[in-house]
């Protein structure tokens, strides 16, 4: 029989999809469960299995088009039961016509490039198939005149990459960088337009979002990470090996922050027009850096988790993260946040809050510089804590205190202790 896949619900607030990458093309046979495409919704960008093993009759939706929950985006040819109900709509044979012709969401608005968006014809392109053409110096004039083999003669990512091997004299066109691109096909003094990625879309509205809705006040402070750095030298090589991934200083600094959440509770809560929302459970969201982007998933009630657990949870999650993993419900529902920019070797930086949360805490790199200790000079691995606020809801003193605290609890660690 004929089984419609759809687009899968990937979290309660979520209503629709983007297909970034179709892994697989009509006629391909697919194992249950198997990898088929690549979707992105506006929390998180995440690899979509098969939900029926079979061959895929026709792929209903192109890369670059945004569907609502539900509708359908594959056909596939399968001989499982009824089993696969509640996956999608198995359709019979004889409406395998109407199945391939489904009603799909409007397509989004066209990517511009130079200010053209589309062809005298009225062909729409996709995001991706938008960047591949920029990365090759392709221009719109010629770009419309290469076949498409999608949905109503849509030109698809393996259209294009085709057209650009024959065009190379057969050889696989290797992408370069934007910047290369810039150089080899923008004249100096003229602009390169880079359509916006979905990621990079969301990103910016959940920035310019916070920034209109909370008063940022920014504050900063040292720590000196000295008793902790003894903790990791000693115990590094033998957590590695019984837990399977190295210890970061990232489990102690959320354990000290969960504990200086307790003691100002303001810090862990929203406001809407009328009314504060104090939560006393501790979804501790940390920052991780994706491809083309940033994401913010949570740890859940980080303050019932060990500092073992936390991190096995925290580096659970950016492995999840990167490898699109993650699902979307993981990243709602967080109460305070955390950005780790110093892995990059930055020292201190402001970070913007995370809405509808009220604070943010940024960690630095630690450094060892001089440092005076009871009069004298002292080597200590130091690092910079800045927590911004918001200042509609938190004042200085109550933020300056929370950051103290933090300090505190962390250069508090006993040196000795084992994991």
């Amino acid at each position: 029989m004929k089984f419609e896949m759809v687009m899968p619900k990937m979290g309660e607030s979520i209503t629709e999809g983007t297909i970034l990458k179709w892994l697989k093309k009509a006629g391909d046979t697919v194992e249950k469960d198997e990898i088929i495409l690549e979707i992105s919704t506006d929390k998180v960008d995440s690899e979509i299995p098969t939900p029926v093993p079979g061959t895929i009759v026709e792929l209903l939706a192109a890369e670059g088009d945004t569907v609502e929950v539900g509708l359908p985006i594959a056909i596939i040819e399968t001989e499982a039961g009824a089993d696969v109900q509640a996956a999608g709509k198995p359709e019979p044979a004889e409406e395998s016509q109407q199945a391939a012709e489904p009603t799909t969401a409007p397509a989004p608005a066209p990517v511009k490039k130079s200010g053209e968006a589309k062809s005298s014809a009225s062909r729409f392109y996709s995001p991706v198939v938008m960047n591949i053409a920029a990365e090759h110096g392709l221009p719109m004039s010629e770009l419309e005149t290469i076949p498409g083999s999608g949905l109503n003669g849509r030109l698809t990512k393996k259209d294009i990459l085709a057209y650009l091997k024959t065009r190379t004299g057969g050889t696989s066109p290797a992408p370069v960088s934007s910047a290369a691109s810039a150089a080899s096909s923008i004249k100096a003094g003229q602009t390169e337009a880079i359509p916006l990625d979905n990621m990079r879309k969301k990103i910016a509205e959940h920035m310019v979002h916070s920034k209109h809705t909370s008063a940022h006040v920014s504050l900063y402070t040292e720590v000196d990470m000295h008793n902790i750095y003894r903790i990791r030298e000693r115990n590094k090589t033998s957590f590695k090996k019984k837990q399977g991934f190295s210890l970061t200083y990232m489990p102690f600094i959320v354990e000290a922050t969960v504990k200086a959440l307790k003691e100002y509770p303001l810090l862990n809560a929203q406001m809407d027009a009328e009314r504060i929302l104090v939560k006393y459970f501790y979804n501790i969201g940390i920052a991780v850096a994706v491809e083309n982007g940033l994401i913010v998933p949570n740890v859940f009630n980080a303050d019932e988790k060990s500092l073992v657990g936390l991190a096995r949870a925290i580096a659970d999650l950016a492995t999840r993260a990167r490898t699109k993993k993650l699902q979307p419900d993981e990243l709602s529902n967080g109460t305070f946040s955390i950005s780790n920019f110093g892995v990059y070797g930055t020292t201190i930086g402001f970070p913007i809050i995370n809405q509808p949360q009220v604070a943010i805490l940024g960690v630095g790199a630690i450094k060892k510089r001089p440092v005076v200790i009871n009069d004298a000079i002292a080597i200590r691995p130091i690092m910079y804590l800045a927590l911004t606020i918001d200042h509609r809801l938190i004042d200085g003193a109550m933020g300056s205190q929370f950051l103290e605290h933090i300090r505190e609890l962390l250069e508090e660690y006993d040196p000795d202790m084992d994991i």
